[in-house]
């Protein structure tokens, strides 16, 4: 029976497999032409005439903008941390306190950073995407309001973690939303949309961050968060849609009213008029599952107590951690080296994002030429909008053959850095490094996050959640320690400390690599295996005395 279905489903695809499959065949078509009509190609059609059991009933475009604003929220976390460093110095001697108490404020941002998601994901996987955004963006704009009118060294620490519990569950419901509609087949071609945040946070808030302190004051940062976050926050409300899966499927079963959008309404209309009609019996199973509880963080804990999910966390963590090193030792370093005022620091952030950029729209196409090649290899069908069965795919190989040469990448940059920052050279030699420390350690970051809810497909909030716990307290710890080292050992072996720790863990992907394939073989069979021996222990629960 399977043999005959994947004859059927191969036969089916052949002509996007022969297009798509082959890293050797002929580019796809663009649009408007005759291969438009392709399930598998962007097409302009705004809804699909009949759903064939696809993974998202949301057609390319629309899931583009989904993936783009979801990012965009996700935004508000870096930015919110970012848009702080120029001002640090600025915000010591207003306060009167030292260097060390006002990078505190850094650390335990980043600290609630990688916690609070922990919550966000398990409330959004119960209760939809839709209330978990309204309550991060109303506790993140009052926070906002707080940081903008105390002058108390207290408060900015307490507010700013506030800030950080609200803004930071948006990434693990960014990842979320992609988890949702998109599948792994075609995660690459959506990691541009889905980088917006990790890409223009370290760009442009420091710009801003420098421009507001100099120019206005450092309350006017927190003035100018409250009015973004309120601008962004009141479309997202009236027009975002629900995407969780527990509560909509496909996106073809309406949402309860709680999560409703103003779209909503005309888009299932829409469907029914095309012949579309929901599926009772799915919607009256979601509604069962459709819960308003407090989140049990336990299960983000489950990702992180599995051994293969560890591995790719704490490299996903070495990585951002080496980021977040870089960025928060930037303001101290060439004010130092350079004498820099806090808008020429600024400025020295605009190569770590240039560099990100470039990496969004040049990895993802890699990541989908690797999958397709590793398809090809092994005689597995690419269906882009259908989740297919991945226990037997070579997913970590076919991820960190990408992610394993920036990882490489980054580390000789981060060495290069430390040393020219401490031999005084030219400036050229930093503009150049963080040029490239931007590219290797954004783009490998992608192909973590990508693999990290490849193996979650899911939860895909709750494997964000526990990949923000690992890359932000490891970022916390290296955001503390960055400036007392430089101090202690010098730039040059400060950072090469750092260096040396992404090196010396690639052997843990190399063993993800081999391993990984096994490994999800065996946590499969240990889930199919559970119902099984669940009611086997009620069978003879049942049969005692």
């Amino acid at each position: 029976m399977s043999a005959t279905r994947h004859q059927r489903d191969q036969e089916a695809l052949e002509d996007d497999i022969k297009i798509s499959s082959d890293p050797d065949a002929a580019p796809i078509q663009p649009l408007g032409s005759d291969e438009k009509d392709n399930q598998n190609t962007v097409s302009t059609i705004e809804q699909p005439s009949v759903d064939d059991g696809v993974y998202s009933v949301f057609t390319p475009t629309q899931k583009k903008l989904i993936v783009f604003t979801a990012s965009l929220a996700g935004f508000f976390s870096p930015l919110s941390g970012s848009i702080y460093y120029p001002a640090l110095n600025t915000i010591a001697e207003d306060l009167g306190i030292t260097a060390t108490k006002v990078n505190l404020t850094v650390t335990t941002y980043m600290i609630v950073q990688g916690l609070a998601p922990m919550l966000t994901a398990g409330f959004s996987d119960g209760a939809g995407r839709r209330p978990a955004y309204i309550a991060c963006f109303v506790i993140y704009l009052a926070a906002n309001l707080g940081l903008a009118l105390q002058n108390n060294y207290a408060a900015l620490l307490v507010l700013r973690c506030l800030q950080s519990g609200g803004s930071s569950g948006t990434i693990a419901l960014a990842n979320g939303v992609v988890g949702d509609i998109v599948t792994s087949a075609e995660r690459g071609s959506y990691v541009a949309f889905a980088s917006v945040s990790s890409i223009l946070g370290p760009t442009l808030s420091p710009i801003l961050g420098g421009l507001l302190s100099q120019y206005w004051n450092w309350h006017g940062i927190f003035w100018f968060l409250l009015a973004f976050g309120g601008v962004f926050f009141i479309p997202l409300f009236l027009f975002f849609p629900e995407t969780c899966r527990d509560v909509v499927g496909d996106g073809s079963i309406p949402a309860p009213k709680l999560n409703w959008n103003l779209t909503d309404k005309i888009r299932h209309e829409n469907r029914e008029k095309a012949g579309l009609d929901v599926d009772e019996q799915k919607q009256e199973e979601l509604r069962r599952k459709y819960r308003l509880v407090f989140p049990n963080p336990l299960s983000t804990l489950v990702v992180l107590m599995d051994l293969e999910s560890a591995l790719i966390l704490i490299a996903s963590g070495l990585t951002l951690s080496c980021f977040y090193a870089v960025s928060t030792g930037a303001s101290t370093a060439f004010r130092s080296v350079y004498g820099f005022d806090d808008m020429q620091v600024a400025l020295m952030f605009i190569p770590f994002g240039v560099g990100g950029i470039i990496s969004a729209f040049t990895t993802g196409k890699a990541v989908d030429w690797n999958y397709r090649r590793h398809a090809k290899l092994n005689g597995f069908p690419f269906i882009k909008n259908k989740q297919q069965d991945m226990t037997e795919f070579p997913l970590e190989k076919a991820r960190l053959e990408i992610a394993m040469p920036l990882f490489y990448l980054g580390a000789l940059t981060i060495l290069g850095y430390g040393w020219v920052m401490d031999k005084h050279v030219s400036l050229a030699g930093p503009i150049v490094l963080l040029f490239f420390m931007g590219y290797a350690l954004t783009a490998a970051f992608q192909v973590y996050n990508i693999l990290i809810v490849d193996i979650y497909p899911g939860k895909p909030a709750t494997a964000s959640a526990a990949n923000n716990i690992v890359r932000c307290e490891m970022g916390a710890a290296t955001s503390a320690a960055i400036v007392p080292m430089a101090k202690a050992m010098g730039n040059g072996w400060a950072y090469t400390l750092l260096a040396f720790l992404l090196i010396a863990y690639s052997p843990a992907l190399l063993w993800t690599m081999k391993s990984g394939v096994q490994w999800r073989r065996a946590k499969k069979q240990k889930h199919e295996e559970q119902p099984a021996k669940m009611a086997k222990s009620k069978v003879i629960e049942s049969e005692k005395p």
